[in-house]
């Protein structure tokens, strides 16, 4: 049980938190009275010394200008590391908003076979989804190579 440890959890959250205040650039008074929030709790909160409840930890992440719902996802799911290294980034974002829509998405388009899909595929999905990802990205970065040479010969031959 050392992974899902108490003091554990509490340091490991209490860094993403401390971090994400740090990132956001606004002062903590300002944080906390956003995230509803006695800035003495927050003050212990970001030093491990108070477990924030998931609705705090969801307000000091959005007061701090993250994506709260990912960041407490890659907290759960991924650890405390990888949440914190994404603050602040476009992929947390991303990871937001597949996040909300991948259920809705699933009932969708599975209808009925929701109820056929295994947990072992998980794993496989995510690296497929990565791999559609990727693939998208190389598609868009080749069509942009390709209007920005198409628009520069148009202007060389009005120019």
């Amino acid at each position: 049980m050392g992974v899902l440890g108490e003091s554990q959890t509490r340091r490991d959250l209490a860094h993403l938190l401390h971090t994400a205040v740090e990132l956001s650039g606004r002062n903590r008074c300002e944080i906390a009275r956003e995230a509803d929030l006695h800035k003495d709790a927050l003050r212990r909160t970001l030093a491990g010394e108070r477990s924030p409840s998931v609705g705090e930890a969801l307000r000091i992440l959005a007061s701090s200008g993250m994506a709260p719902h990912a960041h407490l996802l890659l907290f759960l799911g991924a650890g405390g590391d990888q949440a914190t290294r994404w603050l602040q980034t476009d992929i947390a974002r991303f990871f937001e908003e597949l996040v909300g829509e991948l259920p809705s998405a699933l009932e969708r388009v599975l209808g009925n076979q929701v109820h056929d899909v295994k947990p072992r595929w998980a794993k496989g999905t995510a690296h497929r989804v990565a791999r559609l990802l990727a693939d998208h990205i190389d598609e868009l970065e080749r069509k942009d190579a390709l209007l920005g040479e198409g628009s520069a010969s148009f202007g060389g031959r009005h120019g």
